[in-house]
C-alpha cells in the first residue's frame, strides 16, 4: 500500500488574528476603568438598580420632584441662614466622618488581605 494517500495534512488550530478596532486600546480600558467596566454592561446594571430603587421610591411614595423640592428648600434655608449654617454642616461632615473613615479604612484593609 501507498501511505502517501492516507496521508492527511496537518489542521491549522491557531486562533484568527483579532481585528484591530479604530480607536487605541488605551483610550477603550480608560474608559472602561472609569465607569467600571464595558460600557453596555454598566448602562444595564445601572438600567437595572435604577429600576429596583424607582420601585422603592415610588413603594414609598418619594416622587423624584419632592426630593429635588427638599435639596431646593435645604439649600435656601442655608443661604438665609447664613454662616452659621456652614458651620452646622461641618460639624455633621466631621460627625460622620469619625464613622465613615474608619469603616472605609477596614473595608480597604479587609479586601487588601484577601487579595493576596
Amino acid at each position: 500500500m501507498n501511505d502517501a494517500r492516507f496521508h492527511t495534512p496537518p489542521i491549522d488550530v491557531t486562533p484568527p488574528p483579532i481585528p484591530q478596532s479604530r480607536e487605541p486600546e488605551m483610550a477603550n480600558s480608560a474608559l472602561q476603568r472609569f465607569i467600571g467596566g464595558p460600557p453596555v454592561a454598566v448602562f444595564l446594571r445601572l438600567l437595572f438598580v435604577s429600576l429596583v430603587v424607582g420601585a422603592l421610591l415610588v413603594w414609598m411614595d418619594i416622587r423624584p420632584f419632592e426630593i429635588f423640592n427638599a435639596l431646593q428648600r435645604f439649600v435656601n434655608r442655608l443661604w438665609q441662614m447664613g454662616w452659621s449654617a456652614v458651620r452646622d454642616v461641618a460639624q455633621y461632615i466631621v460627625a460622620g466622618a469619625a464613622i465613615v473613615l474608619p469603616v472605609w479604612f477596614l473595608m480597604r484593609l479587609f479586601n487588601m488581605r484577601g487579595a493576596k
